[in-house]
């Protein structure tokens, strides 16, 4: 039985407004798509946002023999308290557990915490990111194994890294995000690190953009109008269609496979 570590990055009423709605939490959908490929896992959930008892897991990270941080809808150069925490028990998780699989949200905070940069991007991917190309080191990388390359995905993020932190490694690109992926080891830790989310489906993707439709139109000002956003969702839906499990999920297999 492995021990596998998720951790949350959404705020707790952010959870709740997606089960109010329907819509599985990031971990629900991280603990499903894992469960898909293995049934020796054997999961803990940590939110360092806002769990009082997280003193309890930083003195007990050795003990999982990997760890995966998945998406949110916060913005790192925020800087808020909740974010802080966030950081800082990313610091202590690279120090002590040997393998981390870091996702969206999740590698912009292990980049962060490992002295890199975010920032706001000049696009946005909004439930799919299309014709990822997986670079020649990329292709060489345990991440990538028997994975397609220049794939559509899911995905759904504002944000991304401009400068990956001292000795790591650029994977894949698309047009929109220079980094789609990364590697770095910093003390004896190894991130994987994802900009896209290969533990979501599409179905879930449009979900979320149903969810925040209005947020969308007139916050992120992304679409103009619903008519935009439903024939958006329709693009999506054909690429479901598309799409292939094994294909979308690969990344989780090898990471869950690497030692």
């Amino acid at each position: 039985m492995k021990n596998i570590l998720i951790v949350e990055g959404n705020l707790k009423e952010e959870n709740k407004n997606f089960s109010e709605n329907g819509i599985q939490t990031h971990t629900e959908s991280l603990k499903d798509s894992l469960s898909y490929f293995s049934n020796d896992l054997n999961f803990d959930v940590v939110n360092p946002s806002s769990d009082e008892n997280i003193d309890q897991f930083a003195q007990n990270l050795e003990k999982y023999e990997g760890l995966i941080w998945g998406g949110s809808s916060l913005n790192i150069y925020n800087d808020t308290p909740e974010i802080r925490k966030q950081i800082d028990f990313m610091k202590l998780c690279q120090k002590k557990v040997k393998k981390i699989l870091a996702i969206c949200w999740g590698l912009q905070v292990a980049v962060t915490a490992a002295g890199g940069q975010v920032r706001k991007a000049n696009g946005s991917h909004i439930g799919i990111a299309n014709e990822i190309i997986i670079n020649e080191v990329g292709l060489k990388h345990p991440l990538y194994k028997e994975k397609t390359n220049n794939f559509n995905t899911p995905a759904f993020n504002f944000d991304e890294v401009v400068t990956i932190p001292k000795n790591g490694i650029c994977l894949a690109s698309n047009k929109i995000n220079k980094i789609q992926s990364l590697y770095f080891e910093l003390n004896d830790t190894k991130v994987w690190g994802l900009q896209y989310h290969p533990e979501i489906t599409y179905e879930k993707m449009i979900s979320l953009i149903e969810f925040r439709k209005e947020r969308l139109i007139k916050m992120r000002k992304v679409f103009e109008n619903t008519d935009q956003v439903e024939s958006h969702i329709s693009f999506i839906k054909k690429e479901i269609s598309n799409s292939n499990k094994d294909q979308r999920m690969m990344e989780l297999k090898n990471w869950l496979n690497y030692s």
